[in-house]
C-alpha cells in the first residue's frame, strides 16, 4: 500500500493553486493537504474551503509545530531559506519553488540543516521531470560532433494563461508584512551579490532568479557542469548568456516580450547532421505537452527528413510531486536536489560578477564551502 504523505503547504498564491493544490489533490493516494498558511488569513482560509483542508496558518512558524505534518511546501516569493531550514530543523521533509534561495551562501545552510535533520530536501524544477526532456536529452547527446547548443526564451505576460481557473479570491496583503518581505529580500540579494546597482540587484532577483535558473538547470541536466562563463550581455528585458562546456558553447538567450501572449521555450542541439529541439509551452497551463522535433539529413544528397514527438501529456508538475513522493519514501536523493539548485545559484552570482568585472570565469557553477560563500 502506498504511503500517505501528510502535508502543509506553505504558500496561497498563483503557483499554489494552479499547480500544486490542484495535483496534490489528484494525487491523494500519496498525499494528504492537512494545513494551509498564507500571511493572508482570508487567502489560506479560501484555498482551504476550496480544497477541503482543515487547519490554516498565518504564521509558518505556528504551522511547524504540527506533529501531524510529514512534508512541508514553501510555495512562496522571497528566499525559503528560513522557512525550509526551520522546517528541517522540526524534522519535515521540504519541497522548495524555485529558487530555493537567494544565495549559495543560503543554500548550503539549507543543504545542511536538511542532511543534518536526515530528511528529503527538493527543489521544484519541473522540466526536468518532463518526459520531453529526458527524450530530448538521450537524442541530444548522441549527435556526433556538436556544434552549438541553443536555448531561447520569450517572456509573455502570464495572467492570460491563468484566467480560465477557478481561483480563491486573493485578499491584500497588510502593508507591514510588505515592508518586512521587501527589508528580508533586500538583504538576502546584498548577501549573494553585495551592494552592486539597483539594475544589477533587480536583474538578479528578478531575471535570473525567477526566470532563467530554469534554463540554467535544464542546460545542467543535459551537459553537466559548464567549464566556462564567456559573455554576458545584459540589458532591460534582454539577456545573452555564453557558457563553454568543454569544446562546445552553449547561447543562452531571454527576452522579456509583454506585449505578446506567445510564450517560449527552446533549447536546441546542432550537429552537422541532425538538428534537435526540445519546446516547452507556458508553465502556467495544465498538461500542455511539451514537444521533440528531430531534424536528420543525408550527406551529399538533397534528402533530409524531419519528427516531431509528443513524448507525453503527463503533467510535469505532477511528475515531479510523484518523484519527491518517491524521494521521500524509498530516502534516495532526489534529480532535482538542493546540491543541483545550489550550482544554479553559483551560476546566477557568477553571471553578476562577468557583468561588474567583464572576464571569463571558470568552473562557474563550481559551489564554494559555506565559509567562503559568506
Amino acid at each position: 500500500m502506498t504511503r500517505r504523505l501528510k502535508v502543509g503547504v506553505v504558500g496561497a498564491g498563483v503557483i499554489a493553486q494552479v499547480m500544486h493544490l490542484n495535483y496534490l489533490r489528484e494525487l491523494s493516494d500519496r498525499f494528504e493537504i492537512v494545513a494551509l498558511c498564507d500571511i493572508s488569513s482570508d487567502n489560506a482560509a479560501n484555498n482551504a474551503q476550496l480544497y477541503h483542508i482543515a487547519k490554516t496558518f498565518s504564521d509558518w512558524r505556528d504551522m511547524l509545530e504540527d506533529d501531524e505534518i510529514d512534508a512541508v511546501f514553501i510555495l512562496t516569493s522571497g528566499s525559503h531559506a528560513p522557512i525550509a531550514i526551520a522546517a528541517a530543523k522540526a524534522g519535515k521533509h521540504i519541497l522548495v519553488e524555485k529558487p530555493m534561495c537567494f544565495s549559495v551562501a543560503e543554500g548550503l545552510e539549507m543543504k545542511a540543516a536538511a542532511d543534518e535533520a536526515g530528511v528529503t530536501l527538493m527543489v521544484a524544477y519541473p522540466k526536468r521531470y518532463d518526459p520531453a526532456f529526458e527524450r530530448f536529452r538521450e537524442v541530444a547527446l548522441r549527435v556526433t560532433e556538436p556544434r552549438l547548443m541553443r536555448v531561447t526564451t520569450f517572456e509573455s505576460p502570464f495572467l492570460p494563461y491563468i484566467g480560465h481557473y477557478s481561483l480563491a479570491p486573493v485578499s491584500p496583503i497588510p502593508p507591514e508584512v510588505v515592508a518586512n518581505f521587501r527589508a528580508e529580500t533586500a538583504a538576502a540579494i546584498t548577501r549573494a551579490i553585495g551592494e552592486s546597482t539597483p539594475f544589477l540587484r533587480e536583474e538578479y532577483h528578478l531575471v535570473l532568479l525567477d526566470t532563467l535558473v530554469h534554463e540554467l538547470n535544464t542546460v545542467r541536466g543535459v551537459l553537466g557542469e559548464p567549464t566556462s562563463l564567456e559573455y554576458v550581455d545584459m540589458q532591460s528585458g534582454a539577456l545573452t548568456v555564453i557558457l563553454k562546456f568543454g569544446e562546445l558553447s552553449v547561447a543562452i538567450h531571454w527576452l522579456d516580450l509583454p506585449g505578446i501572449t506567445r510564450y517560449e521555450m527552446e533549447f536546441a542541439f546542432y550537429g552537422p547532421q541532425q538538428r534537435v529541439t526540445l519546446s516547452f509551452p507556458s508553465p502556467f497551463l495544465r498538461s500542455a505537452p511539451a514537444t521533440v522535433e528531430i531534424i536528420e539529413g543525408e550527406p551529399g544528397t538533397t534528402k533530409s527528413r524531419s519528427v516531431r514527438e509528443i513524448t507525453s501529456y503527463e503533467s510535469a508538475f505532477k511528475l515531479e510531486l510523484v518523484a519527491f513522493h518517491d524521494a521521500v519514501v524509498t530516502g534516495k536523493a532526489p534529480m532535482t536536489s538542493a546540491e543541483d539548485a545550489i550550482h544554479d545559484l553559483a551560476l546566477c552570482e557568477a553571471i553578476i560578477r562577468f557583468v561588474q568585472d567583464r572576464h571569463p570565469i571558470a568552473d562557474p557553477s563550481a559551489i564554494p564551502t559555506l565559509a567562503s560563500a559568506n
